[in-house]
């Protein structure tokens, strides 16, 4: 049973399968192959690529994306939740959160943009305690480094 603290971010673990996606890719191909991508095929397949938890497919539709959103004025607040989604799965958190906080800015009672941006900042903290962590124990490996070197000078 899904939450409620996290109802409309089901995007962010939710893959399309192997075939879902090949039906995008292969109506995309076709239209490319015939030098006319609609911009709602090359939607769609941005759509399932940024769904996929294979990080190239992500990039690739967040580079789909990125291109409808500067061709296609119209489509750029479906566009900016999707982005935003591509960016929090590559770990982009900082282009994550920028991608939702314009979409925030233009429907602030957007629940499905309220959940990202709760994944996004738990994702920045949990990030951040990995980091210092990391630095705490790097701090203490250089502790006991120069504690050997002083040790060994000592010696002499």
């Amino acid at each position: 049973m899904m939450t409620a603290e996290v109802p409309y971010a089901a995007d962010a673990e939710v893959s399309l399968t192997f075939d879902e996606l090949q039906v995008l890719r292969t109506q995309y191909e076709k239209e490319l192959a015939q030098s006319h991508v609609t911009t709602q095929t090359k939607f769609n397949y941005a759509w399932g690529l940024v769904k996929s938890p294979i990080r190239d497919h992500q990039l690739e539709g967040v580079h789909l994306l990125a291109d409808i959103y500067r061709s296609e004025p119209k489509r750029r607040r479906e566009c900016l939740y999707y982005l935003a989604l591509g960016h929090y799965k590559m770990g982009n958190y900082e282009q994550a959160k920028g991608f939702n906080s314009q979409l925030l800015e233009r429907e602030p009672t957007n629940l499905q943009a309220q959940s990202l941006g709760n994944l996004i900042d738990t994702a920045v903290k949990r990030e951040g305690y990995i980091g210092m962590a990391i630095a705490g124990g790097a701090a203490a490996v250089g502790t006991l480094l120069l504690a050997g070197l002083i040790r060994r000078a000592t010696r002499k």
